[in-house]
């Protein structure tokens, strides 16, 4: 694999690590952010914004109140 290569998936995970913490996600089954590789990390940012609000990105949640 090319350095090229590498330094942007390092970037890319360091990306969604940093906004993951963000929605003060540190652990997912029991595992380190830093421990997961980057389709884990995407699919897990990916279900958190489908359950965001669609107007903020700080970890703003749609709440049901019934």
């Amino acid at each position: 694999m090319s350095k090229i290569v590498r330094y942007d998936e390092e970037k890319r995970r360091r990306e969604l690590t940093n906004k993951l913490i963000t929605y003060g996600v540190y652990k997912i089954d029991n595992t380190s952010l830093l421990k997961l590789s980057l389709p884990d990390l995407e699919k897990e940012y990916k279900r958190l914004q489908a359950d965001a609000h669609p107007h903020c990105t700080s970890g703003l949640r749609w709440v049901n109140k019934r």
